[in-house]
């Protein structure tokens, strides 16, 4: 059964910084591509951000990029996702995703979602 516990997030001013972790178990975590998504109550997922089984490939979504940076550790089993100059329109829920394979990147809805995710949270 797949288990993803998220932690890290909170309440940041605009400009800030905060960084997301995942824990994950239940499965091989080093042969599956890693992504982390989010919601906005009333809206549909957005897929923010991904990595590949080995860590050798990201990729981010439009809106995030060069303020984002993810990263994993297949020893520790963790994948996180740090934030830089946060906006406003980054307050979401966060959640960590497993995908389907060892890719950096796949449909949102191919993904596992085992986690209650975090809360990102950007005002002043």
């Amino acid at each position: 059964q797949v288990q993803l516990v998220e932690s890290g997030g909170g309440l940041a001013q605009p400009g800030g910084s905060l960084r997301l972790s995942c824990a994950a178990s239940g499965f091989t975590f080093s042969s599956y591509g890693m992504s982390w998504a989010r919601q906005v109550p009333g809206k549909p997922f957005e897929w923010v951000s991904g990595i590949s089984s080995d860590g050798s490939d990201t990729d981010y979504a439009d809106s995030v990029k060069g303020r984002f940076t993810i990263s994993r550790d297949n020893a520790k089993k963790t994948v996180d996702l740090q934030m830089w100059s946060l906006k406003p329109e980054d307050t979401a829920h966060y959640y960590c995703a497993k995908g389907p394979g060892g890719g950096r990147r796949y449909s949102i809805l191919e993904y596992s979602y085992g986690g209650q995710g975090t809360q990102v949270t950007v005002s002043s």
